[in-house]
């Protein structure tokens, strides 16, 4: 096998802000996507620091009428209506999937390991983005669109009693998925030889 099949998965997958509740793939198949994600994603130390919280259906839905709910509180009235159509673009979707940092987890391996301490949350920050980057274009190679949003540390308390959270958990991020209804806006690439330097 060749890189060229995960090379052209990493080139598709882009932010897709139009979405729709078609369903593209099974629940079953989703969460079969995240689990295999979560099960083989590398971490720092072989951590296994990432927890994700997979929300279809009404649970979905209910994600985003309490983070538009949230927003509505602390967004000046006359700014709102672009927040709340953004939050029901979201909501448009067929499903979200959260991504946690479990502290417990970070604060044992910085005790256990002093001399590395004040670099566990970095490279916890380092798992979680590589949980995310896997879901995202796994997700995008089934036919589903997504987006990665940041609404924490503002709805964190909210869905921790919503969902029954444990308080070890920290959210890291939201992504929104659904059938696409839109394509993707166009990328600007900065020159590579800015990019990327090699040696011979």
């Amino acid at each position: 096998m060749t890189s060229q099949p995960f090379l052209e998965a990493v080139k598709n997958r882009r932010s897709i802000y139009g979405i729709s509740k078609e369903a593209v793939i099974s629940d079953d198949k989703i969460v079969e996507i995240v689990q295999e994600a979560v099960k083989h994603t590398p971490s720092s130390f072989n951590s296994q620091s990432t927890r994700v919280v997979v929300l279809l259906g009404e649970n979905h839905n209910k994600l985003w009428d309490l983070t538009t709910g949230t927003l509505r509180k602390i967004v000046p009235a006359d700014q709102f209506e672009s927040t709340e159509q953004k939050m029901n673009a979201f909501k448009a979707g067929y499903g979200t999937v959260l991504f946690f940092e479990d502290k417990d987890v970070v604060d044992g391996l910085m005790q256990s390991f002093p001399s590395y301490a004040q670099n566990f949350p970095i490279w916890s920050q380092h798992t979680s983005g590589m949980h995310q980057f896997v879901i995202w274009t796994a997700l995008e190679a089934e036919g589903l669109g997504a987006t990665l949003q940041h609404y924490n540390p503002l709805i964190d308390e909210e869905v921790k009693a919503a969902w029954s959270i444990p308080d070890s958990w920290q959210m890291v991020a939201q992504m929104p998925f659904g059938k696409p209804t839109a394509e993707p806006g166009e990328k600007d690439f900065k020159p590579l030889e800015e990019r990327v330097k090699v040696y011979k």
